[in-house]
């Protein structure tokens, strides 16, 4: 994926521009602020892919978090905002549910029973397993209501194009009770390199210590303490799964399966203690490789599995190219390539290269290798590269080893002037 932050990542999705052209490297530059903002205006071409949808006759819903805000609209954290779209004429709903929470930012940062780390009362806890149903929680009041968007969409004609976006397992880690005891019970592997990464790259991990923890906030954590940690996440993700499981059957049940093209995708990796790092916000292995699945009933191959090289640029024009929609008139052009060749199974690669920024560093991937360097004038300095068949992990820095390869992969870096390091 392009960036490991979740804005400037959905801004890559969604606009179909790579960051060297935008200049979205985090998420405080996405959307509505700065040079990279959409306008409020129509424009000539779409802006984003689900207005090109809607231009194109379908139906547009947003449920959760699609964009950066976690219903659409734009408000800051503390609920100041005018609430505008925050992706101009893209939605003919914004239908995010908010229960007991109120409001967009409330149900992100949700806990038990109507409270959220944004409602002044101070509460932070890092994790909060209390509630016993899955709609007791935001993630399954989103399920809930996609599905019974497409109960409507069953009785309708026209064709839809549905965001639904789950929050966990983001921070604070919540969860049903029953997630976080079937994973007690399951024996999970610690970090396999728990000690600090000599790395240039490597941060404080300021996101995720920001909560409170019952166990001392050591860097790195104590083994018992980062196995908690690790367990609240994947509970996170057991109760998510559980949600995705939902809304499926719901396509089997209404007969909608056959006809509906459905992405799972995730805006980054996450750190779990790895290389004493938690979260995202480096432009290394684990926050830069994230979940893709794709099925197109008719195209994709059933249980098909690819090692491909892709980056999220290229889910924009994969959907149109097997939708087909009437209207395909960009604002900008579409940096990504199509990934229908690799869903029929005709290529086994469609790019030799994945590119993925954070602020001034570039990171290039190739099958084996990764490389992260940061650009100053077009000219490459903290270059460090990583043999991933080894592991994912920033272990060991073969830049000075392997001269020939480094050079080799800047070369894939645009902009590039000359392969001088140091």
């Amino acid at each position: 994926m392009q960036v490991p932050t979740c804005g400037a990542s959905r801004y890559a999705l969604l606009t179909g521009r790579s960051p060297r052209n935008s200049g979205v490297t985090r998420s405080n530059q996405a959307f509505y602020r700065g040079a990279s903002a959409l306008s409020t205006e129509q424009t000539a071409g779409a802006q984003t892919m689900p207005e090109l949808f809607r231009r194109s006759g379908y139906q547009t819903a947003c449920i959760g978090k699609i964009s950066h805000t976690a219903d659409g609209r734009v408000f800051e954290y503390n609920g100041s905002g005018d609430g505008r779209d925050e992706l101009p004429h893209a939605w003919d709903e914004l239908a995010t549910p908010f229960g007991s929470w109120k409001r967009g930012w409330g149900i992100f940062f949700a806990y038990a029973n109507g409270r959220s780390r944004e409602d002044g009362s101070g509460i932070r806890d890092l994790m909060q397993f209390s509630v016993e149903e899955d709609e007791d929680l935001p993630d399954g009041l989103l399920a809930r209501e996609a599905i019974s968007k497409l109960q409507a969409y069953k009785k309708g004609e026209q064709p839809f194009f549905l965001g639904l976006g789950f929050f966990k397992p983001h921070l604070p880690f919540v969860a049903p009770q029953q997630d976080w005891e079937a994973i007690s019970k399951i024996k999970i592997p610690d970090a396999p390199h728990p000690e600090k990464a000599n790395s240039a790259y490597w941060h404080k991990s300021g996101e995720f210590y920001s909560y409170n923890m019952k166990f001392p906030k050591t860097r790195p954590l104590a083994e018992r303490d980062r196995m908690q940690a690790r367990r609240a996440y994947l509970a996170c993700v057991r109760y998510v799964d559980r949600q995705v499981g939902k809304v499926l059957k719901a396509l089997d049940d209404l007969g909608l399966s056959e006809n509906t093209i459905v992405v799972v995708w995730g805006d980054h990796g996450w750190f779990l203690g790895d290389s004493a790092l938690w979260a995202k916000h480096a432009p290394l292995e684990r926050a830069l490789n994230s979940t893709l699945i794709i099925r197109a009933p008719g195209v994709s191959q059933s249980g098909l599995k690819s090692d491909a090289l892709v980056e999220t640029l290229d889910l924009y024009p994969t959907l149109v190219d097997l939708c087909q929609p009437s209207f395909q008139k960009t604002e900008h052009p579409l940096d990504g390539v199509s990934l229908k060749p690799l869903l029929t199974g005709q290529k086994s690669k469609v790019r030799d290269y994945a590119l993925s920024y954070w602020n001034t560093a570039v990171s290039v991937r190739d099958q084996s290798h990764r490389l992260t360097a940061t650009m100053k004038k077009g000219r490459p300095t903290n270059v460090e590269l990583y043999d991933l068949s080894e592991t994912p992990d920033p272990v060991q820095n073969l830049a000075k080893e392997q001269p020939e390869l480094v050079k080799q992969m800047l070369q894939a870096i645009p902009d590039m002037k000359r392969p001088k390091t140091d």
